[in-house]
């Protein structure tokens, strides 16, 4: 909990609309209603760069259940990579680029790169570096 009660208050931070305000376990809704990107977007764009999130509806969404406002992301598996509070603003960051120009796929690839080097420094528990 305490990895995304750090990256809720650095995408509060940086301008992101957090359902209920932030978070209370694990998981972390983000409405991205203003930011004028769709979830569905919004999480491909991120899967494409190595960060993997799903498209979500929102409280009163708009949007069809389909093609959502919001993406939920949870914090469980670079928790367990040993990844703490302080890379929280690397992740924050990376997602950022990525949500202010989701349809970059030249950016995509430069932050994929970033991240799995980055993560090559948490390697996952029980799966092999390469």
């Amino acid at each position: 909990m305490k990895n995304a009660k750090a990256l809720a208050k650095v995408l509060l931070g940086r301008g992101y609309d957090l359902v209920s305000g932030g978070t209370d376990n694990h998981l972390i809704l983000i409405d991205l209603t203003k930011k004028g990107v769709p979830g569905k977007v919004a999480a491909q764009a991120l899967d494409a760069a190595g960060i993997v999130c799903n498209y979500n509806t929102v409280p009163f969404d708009p949007r069809k259940p389909f093609d959502p406002s919001g993406i939920r992301l949870g914090t469980p598996s670079i928790t367990s990579r040993g990844m703490k509070e302080p890379e929280m603003e690397r992740v924050a960051e990376w997602m950022d680029r990525i949500i202010r120009k989701p349809d970059d796929v030249e950016l995509q690839g430069r932050v994929a790169a970033e991240v799995a080097d980055f993560c090559r420094a948490f390697p996952a528990p029980g799966i092999p570096i390469r």
